[in-house]
């Protein structure tokens, strides 16, 4: 049986780009086991089970009425209630200017060594679910960048919808600082797709510190924090490609060991892929 690990905001998950590939690892007889940054339970963004939401940049609705219930059904179900912990699991990088900054690098280094080497190994692929909750607490999390790294490092695969790619654009190697995507072949949230506004987040975590998240509404933060597009296109470079498809329901790309899915629209075709990644041995798609 493969192991599948999903890694979710805690700002806020789009339901769809998670129910999309999670049927598809369940409908493979696969284990999934949820991972967040601090272990809290992640909270779906609300118009993302709202079938009369009207996506602005798409000018309709992103979401049908099927999914909307599958998504409500998913966050009662339980199963995602006692995430495992990044925090709790990996270790923090340093500051340079700690005075014991040699040895706790050294300490630093000598741990994620070996959650690679020794536990990373019992999973088959990393799936970076996607919503703008991953603006927050996944795209510059040097845990996450840890992550994405030692996947990498073990060669398996690691799928990243929406706003989640952004944690492969910035996923480097400390010392060269060169993007882990440098070369490759990506898709992602284009500047067609960006909102002007209405970008919010929903979470355990309130901006006065409390845990009693956003209660009936979210706060909107109008438009996106960055362009994600822009920065995948700067991360790939000269030699890569940013693959929008703008124009096409879908975008999902494979430049193994990277599966990158668009947005919302993509997801079930993120875990169809995902799962011909692992059986079919694929490792090119979509360009």
């Amino acid at each position: 049986m493969k192991n599948i690990l999903f890694l979710v905001s805690e700002w806020g998950y789009w339901g769809e780009e998670l129910i999309g590939p999670l049927e598809a690892c369940d409908r493979a007889g696969y284990k999934v086991e949820f991972l967040t940054p601090t272990g809290q339970k992640p909270t779906a963004l609300t118009v993302s089970m709202d079938p009369k939401y009207i996506d602005p940049p798409l000018g309709r609705s992103v979401t049908t009425a099927e999914m909307a219930e599958k998504v409500r059904t998913f966050t009662q179900s339980g199963r995602m209630d006692s995430p495992k912990s990044l925090k709790q699991w990996f270790p923090q990088r340093a500051y340079p200017s700690s005075p014991t900054y040699l040895r706790d690098m050294e300490a630093y280094h000598k741990r994620v060594d070996a959650i690679v080497a020794d536990e990373l190994t019992k999973y088959d692929a990393l799936v970076i679910v996607g919503g703008s909750g991953a603006l927050v607490d996944l795209a510059n999390n040097s845990r996450v960048h840890d992550l994405v790294l030692g996947f990498a490092k073990l060669n398996k695969p690691i799928a990243a919808e929406c706003y989640g790619v952004t944690c492969l654009a910035f996923a480097r190697d400390i010392r060269e600082k060169r993007s882990l995507i440098a070369g490759r072949r990506v898709t992602g949230h284009p500047l067609d797709y960006d909102y002007l506004d209405g970008t919010g987040f929903e979470g355990p975590h309130f901006i006065d510190g409390t845990k009693k998240g956003f209660g009936e509404g979210y706060v909107n933060f109008g438009a996106p924090f960055y362009p994600l597009e822009y920065i995948l296109r700067d991360a790939v470079g000269p030699e890569g490609q940013f693959i929008g498809n703008v124009g096409h329901e879908t975008s999902v790309i494979v430049d193994y060991p990277f599966i990158t899915s668009r947005s919302t629209a993509s997801s079930r075709e993120c875990g169809r892929v995902l799962v011909d990644v692992l059986e079919k041995g694929v490792t090119r798609y979509g360009w």
